[in-house]
């Protein structure tokens, strides 16, 4: 079978430098080998830290509520009247959502260094609150806050690497946030043993012990902006996502070029791909310490409990990650994730003991933290142009907000603990998920065999071939 990836010799950059235009070749016959694993590196070692730890202060700000949830602030706010623990969890999806394209728009370079702060000040806020309403409104704002953050990151992974090498580099990033937020159960277990101090709650403490997010800032949003290369290693990472796919000239994303990208069906079947990984994603985020709750542990073996399967995920996913960058594959390995997370949903719904109940959250979220990953690589190497790369990554991680929607609202308080509902909705779209998977890994095969037929060219780029 030909490879997945194809590159040409015969593709011109539309670059401009001082004098001229630079012609696409291949860097690995003008560098030395050792020099572009040491440009990489430093690159690795420049972005991924920081766009990890930022996002993952993203993650835990989100996950602490359904901590502090169970240490008390389900009693003294009330949040067990009705639906008022689903309602708060929903809301902050609304912001996320509406505005992650006009994120995009404002560009990751002003976006991603201008919100942390305001996140960071929220969450302390949270843990002053006197009511759930006052809770709720606090979430309202840090979805407005986050949006356009994770797009951003995964827009900017983009245009540093090669699409052989983009898998790996998402899935460090973003399961880097998984590690570290999947031990917050541990720090919420240490602060709920404090009981009352200075006049607050445990519970509250969750919120206010937060590390200053903003102390943390981006020093490169793009290769050419970078000041920890020097002007040759600049260079080199242009020539190679320009001898790859040819977009390594920066584009502004407007208006008018969002809706004509929204009409290019793939990216809505990106969107849904997304969409159907993080419905049992925030699923396990948010219920993850109920549900072991649930199963008859006290609170602090329920918030222990939850470290584990994440750690595990982790050194899954990143395994997982790397194999599918070495193979060049992306559908087979998300249909196959998918199979895991069906498995360990049932496992977790209707399992008979609390083991094999356990061990279910095991598998499920090893396919999440795999598949994560490998959907936003298979988006990002088959969406050719910087602009329509921010825009399709802001369509599909605001697709991953409505899944958050889904899950805060299929996972009903009524249903506790056993949220069987939420488990087959879970189930449901994950199955849907591998359908569509091969259906467009299918239609990207027969387009390839198209064009190495001399037909027309995928996404207006000459030689390009589409990643399956």
């Amino acid at each position: 079978m030909p490879p997945a990836f194809k590159y040409s010799d015969e593709k011109a950059s539309s670059l401009d430098k001082a004098q001229g235009v630079m012609v696409a070749v291949n860097p690995a016959e003008t560098y030395d080998a050792a020099y572009i694993r040491k440009t990489i590196r430093r690159v690795d070692l420049r972005l991924l830290p920081i766009l990890g730890a930022l996002y993952a202060f993203s993650l835990i700000d989100r996950s602490n509520l359904s901590l502090a949830r169970v240490v008390g602030a389900e009693v003294e706010l009330q949040l067990n009247v009705g639906e008022r623990y689903s309602i708060t969890t929903l809301l902050f999806f609304v912001p996320y959502i509406l505005l992650e394209i006009p994120a995009n728009m404002v560009g990751p370079r002003w976006w991603l260094g201008s919100i942390a702060f305001v996140w960071g000040s929220t969450m302390t806020a949270m843990g002053f609150v006197k009511d759930w309403k006052a809770l709720a409104g606090c979430r309202v704002v840090l979805g407005a806050c986050e949006a356009g953050f994770f797009p951003g990151c995964v827009y900017l992974i983009s245009t540093w690497y090669i699409r052989e090498e983009v898998q790996t580099r998402l899935a460090l990033f973003y399961l880097l946030s998984v590690l570290v937020g999947g031990f917050t159960p541990i720090f919420a277990y240490g602060v709920s043993l404090i009981g009352k101090a200075a006049g607050l709650y445990a519970w509250r403490w969750i919120f206010v012990c937060i590390l200053p997010d903003a102390a943390l800032t981006i020093d490169a949003t793009a290769p050419d902006k970078a000041t920890f290369l020097d002007a040759k290693q600049v260079e080199l990472i242009r020539e190679r996502v320009e001898y790859d796919r040819g977009d390594a000239a920066p584009e502004q994303l407007t208006i008018s070029k969002c809706v004509t990208y929204a009409k290019d069906f793939k990216i809505w079947v990106f969107a849904f791909l997304f969409l159907a990984t993080t419905i049992p994603s925030y699923a396990m985020s948010f219920f993850l310490p109920v549900i072991l709750a649930g199963m008859g542990y006290d609170i602090a073996k329920s918030q222990l409990l939850a470290a584990p399967p994440y750690a595990v995920s982790v050194v899954f996913g990143v395994i997982i990650s790397w194999w599918a960058d070495r193979t060049k594959a992306r559908g087979p390995f998300i249909i196959g994730q998918s199979i895991v997370t069906i498995v360990g949903l049932a496992m977790t719904a209707f399992a008979s003991g609390n083991g094999p109940r356990y061990a279910g959250t095991f598998l499920t979220l090893c396919g999440i933290s795999a598949n994560i990953p490998a959907i936003l690589a298979f988006q990002s190497n088959n969406v050719v142009g910087q602009a329509k790369k921010s825009f399709a990554s802001a369509m599909v991680i605001g697709a991953g907000g409505i899944g958050g929607i889904i899950a805060s609202v299929s996972f009903r308080e009524h249903d506790a603990p056993q949220y069987e509902p939420g488990l087959w909705t879970s189930i449901a779209f994950s199955l849907a998920q591998i359908v569509l998977t091969g259906a467009l890994t299918f239609h990207f095969s027969r387009r390839n065999a198209q064009v190495r037929k001399g037909g027309k060219a995928i996404e207006g780029q000459e030689g390009f071939l589409y990643t399956l």
